[in-house]
């Protein structure tokens, strides 16, 4: 399968098995994210795998969209490893650092059969308190991650794309 093929290909999972993934898939996924380019090189990614049901619990807690995943992966950065650009007040790399971790990590798991949802939809404050996350560190997505169950399928409009003419203009 080519790039191409894999990324249109992936989709949000929204209805997981109840097995978990196996180790070395696991490593191979943050590994992924590990190695994903960051501004200036500068690895400001956190990533917390939970996997207990407990902490799974709490997260549950504070934001409805984990999907009973029996794994999910907490993407963060470090505010005091993130790049300033001084160019701009206040502009910090951390947010897109941590955008790119997670995709890396989507593609690869799915490259391995392994499903995936991007998460955004949740209050950082509390998914940090909730697992007593350092105060340095924010949160920006949950990817709840697992096998798919048998009746996952695409959201109605995975397919669809606008226009390039809406999205790409050549300059």
């Amino acid at each position: 399968m080519t790039f191409l093929e894999l990324a249109k290909a992936r989709y949000s999972v929204r209805a997981f098995k109840k097995d978990g993934i196996e180790d070395e898939k696991l490593n191979a996924i943050i590994e992924a994210g590990r190695v994903a380019p960051t501004a200036c090189n500068n690895q400001p990614q956190r990533i917390y795998v939970v996997k207990s049901e407990e902490k799974r619990k709490k997260l549950a807690e504070v934001c409805r969209y984990t999907f009973d995943a029996p794994m999910i992966l907490v993407v963060a950065y470090d505010k005091d490893r993130d790049w300033k650009n001084r160019l701009v007040s206040g502009y910090s790399s951390g947010e897109t650092d941590a955008a790119i971790v997670c995709t890396h990590m989507m593609l690869e798991a799915w490259d391995m059969g392994i499903g995936s949802c991007w998460v955004g939809y949740f209050n950082a404050d509390e998914v940090g308190s909730a697992l007593s996350l350092p105060k340095n560190v924010r949160v920006t997505a949950l990817l709840p991650i697992g096998y798919a169950a048998d009746d996952a399928k695409p959201a109605a409009l995975h397919s669809m794309y606008r226009d390039r003419e809406d999205t790409v203009s050549i300059l």
